[in-house]
């Protein structure tokens, strides 16, 4: 992975109550990242609409981000996803929606398409702000699979940006890996060892991931393992919200099938109900 994996940075903009929130966050963004900030709004052009949008950038373009607004008319996903491609964004971000009145956010359905099929990361924001509101906990997947090492790389590099104070790496171990059916005193000393087994054969891999961070990106952060055995996708999606996370770090899934096993069983949780911020790393 790169040194700076999110260059370029993109958001889509609607007119709505969260305009200003949407764009300092991603603005707030650009600048922690040295990074370029493409703005997407679909639908025609106008002058009142470019002075909105640049009347609340202008704090921020006068410390020097760098800003492109796009004008596109058409059908939201696919103006996007065409979007992502041609500025070759690296980081999209989309807003969740509170369901209700109850404090549970999920994707909408156009929100859930784009995450779906955008060909770069993409960062859930659930409840943006024009106050920054620090993010002092990331929770990371350590799933073993080939996009895990991209996954933890970026949460570091977050973490860094960001100024985090702790960042938890979560092993989810399947059920399925513990084929002890405990009745007695017997198996259940079978099973303990078992996991503790299983345990240690996780800690070594991302031991041997951790080797690979940059130093820089790990210095002043408490860095934690935590295994956990459970349903994949539901497992860490509770932790993040038990321990009251700030950033939930994600791998995107394989190209072959691979959605088709994701869906609706681990993700599909998650974007049904956020547990917190969700950064989905492609």
């Amino acid at each position: 992975m790169n040194s700076n994996p999110f260059q370029t940075i993109a958001i889509g903009v609607a007119f709505s109550p969260n305009l200003k929130a949407n764009l300092y966050e991603a603005a707030r963004l650009s600048g922690f990242f040295n990074s370029k900030l493409v703005l997407i709004h679909v639908g025609e052009p106008s002058e009142e609409k470019k002075s909105k949008i640049n009347e609340i950038l202008e704090p921020f373009i006068k410390e020097g981000i760098s800003t492109e607004l796009l004008f596109r008319a058409g059908d939201p996903v696919e103006i996007i996803l065409a979007c992502v491609i041609e500025k070759k964004v690296d980081l999209l971000i989309l807003g969740a929606l509170q369901r209700e009145n109850f404090l549970k956010y999920y994707v909408g359905s156009i929100a859930r398409k784009i995450t779906r099929k955008a060909l770069c990361s993409v960062l859930l924001h659930i409840n943006p702000s024009i106050e920054r509101i620090p993010c002092k906990h990331i929770v990371v997947n350590g799933l073993k699979d080939e996009r895990t090492q991209d996954a933890i790389a970026a949460a570091f590099y977050m973490g860094h940006a960001l100024q985090s104070e702790q960042l938890t790496i979560v092993e989810e171990i399947s059920q399925e890996e513990i084929a002890v059916k405990v009745d007695d005193d017997k198996s259940l000393r079978r099973a303990t060892l078992m996991k503790e087994k299983l345990r240690r054969r996780e800690d070594y891999r991302i031991k041997e991931i951790l080797e690979t961070i940059p130093e820089e990106h790990k210095k002043n952060m408490y860095i934690k393992t935590q295994p956990i055995f459970g349903k994949r996708g539901y497992s860490i999606g509770h932790y993040a919200k038990v321990v009251r996370a700030d950033l939930l770090v994600m791998n995107a899934p394989g190209k072959i099938g691979f959605w088709d096993r994701f869906f609706p069983h681990d993700i599909e949780h998650i974007l049904t109900e956020l547990p917190t911020d969700v950064l989905i790393i492609q």
